[in-house]
C-alpha cells in the first residue's frame, strides 16, 4: 500500500450528500463522492465513464478547522420576459410572476481539512501525477469553490501516520492542559469511534441521466496529534507546511 496527502482549504467548500432540487446541502467534511469527482476531473473522465479505478482507494479525513456553516439564498431567472423564462413540463413557459427560482445553497466558510488517500502504489502514483497536472481544475465540492495552494502535499507510505505525526495542523493548541486530539473521518464502523454514520456518497455513475450512489459506513474518531504540529493560522503554520512539502521537516 501507498498513499498521498492533500490539503483542502479555501474561502468556501461544499460537500453535498443528499442535495435535491432547491436545497443544496453540505456535510461538515469532504465526502467520498466529492473527492472521487475531483479525481475523475483530474483524469479528464467524462461523466458517463466507469469509476471502478477508484474503488480500491481508502480515504481518511482530518478535520483541521471545521469552518462556519453558511447558507446562500440564491435566485435565478428573474427580470425576464415570458419568452425568456424557464420551460415547464407542459411545454410552455413560467409566467413572469413565477419566473424566479429560489434555492438555498449551503457552504463551509474558512474550513481546512487534511486528507489521506491510501491505495496500491500504482494507483496512488498515477493519481498523484494527475492531481499535479489535472485535465480539469480541481474544486472543493462545487465549481465556484477553488482550493488554496498547496493542495497536493506529497506521496507517503502511511497516510494515517502522516496525519497524526507529521502534517502541520491549522489550529491553535488546546488550553488548560486538554488532550491534543482532533476528529478524523475514517472508513467503516470502528470500535473506538465516538459516532458511526451511514452516508450515501459512494459514486457509481456521475451521468446526468443515470446518477447513482451507494452507501458506506464512516466513523468519527478522535486521534492524538503531536503537540508540535499545532501551529495556528499564521506564518508559523505556512512555513511548517512548506517545509513538510519540501521534505525539510
Amino acid at each position: 500500500m501507498s498513499g498521498l496527502v492533500l490539503r483542502l482549504a479555501g474561502p468556501l467548500q461544499s460537500w453535498g450528500e443528499h442535495s435535491a432540487f432547491a436545497d443544496r446541502d453540505t456535510m461538515r467534511h469532504p465526502t467520498r463522492s466529492g473527492l472521487i469527482g475531483m479525481f475523475a476531473g483530474a483524469y479528464g473522465l467524462r461523466r458517463d465513464e466507469p469509476l471502478d479505478r477508484f474503488d480500491g482507494l481508502e480515504i481518511i479525513v482530518r478535520i483541521d478547522r471545521p469552518g462556519i456553516l453558511m447558507t446562500d439564498f440564491h435566485t435565478v431567472g428573474g427580470g425576464r420576459t415570458r419568452e425568456q423564462t424557464v420551460p415547464t413540463s407542459e411545454g410552455g413557459r413560467r409566467s413572469v410572476e413565477t419566473a424566479t427560482i429560489v434555492t438555498r445553497r449551503h457552504y463551509l466558510a474558512d474550513a481546512v481539512f487534511a486528507v489521506g488517500v491510501a491505495g496500491s502504489s500504482e494507483a496512488i502514483g498515477e493519481l498523484a501525477e494527475r492531481l499535479a497536472n489535472p485535465r480539469w481544475q480541481p474544486y472543493l465540492g462545487r465549481r465556484a469553490c477553488p482550493p488554496d495552494q498547496p493542495m497536493l502535499l506529497k506521496q507517503v507510505k502511511d497516510p494515517l501516520h502522516e496525519l497524526t505525526e507529521a502534517v502541520p495542523l491549522a489550529r491553535r493548541p488546546p488550553k488548560d492542559g486538554r488532550p491534543h486530539r482532533v476528529d478524523f473521518v475514517l472508513e467503516g464502523a470502528r470500535e473506538d469511534a465516538s459516532a458511526v454514520a451511514e452516508l450515501v456518497d459512494v459514486p457509481v455513475n456521475f451521468s446526468h441521466l443515470d446518477r447513482r450512489y451507494c452507501s458506506r459506513a464512516v466513523s468519527i474518531a478522535r486521534r492524538e496529534i503531536a503537540e508540535h504540529l499545532w501551529l495556528g493560522r499564521g506564518n508559523a503554520y505556512l512555513k511548517a507546511l512548506f517545509a513538510y512539502v519540501e521534505g525539510r521537516s
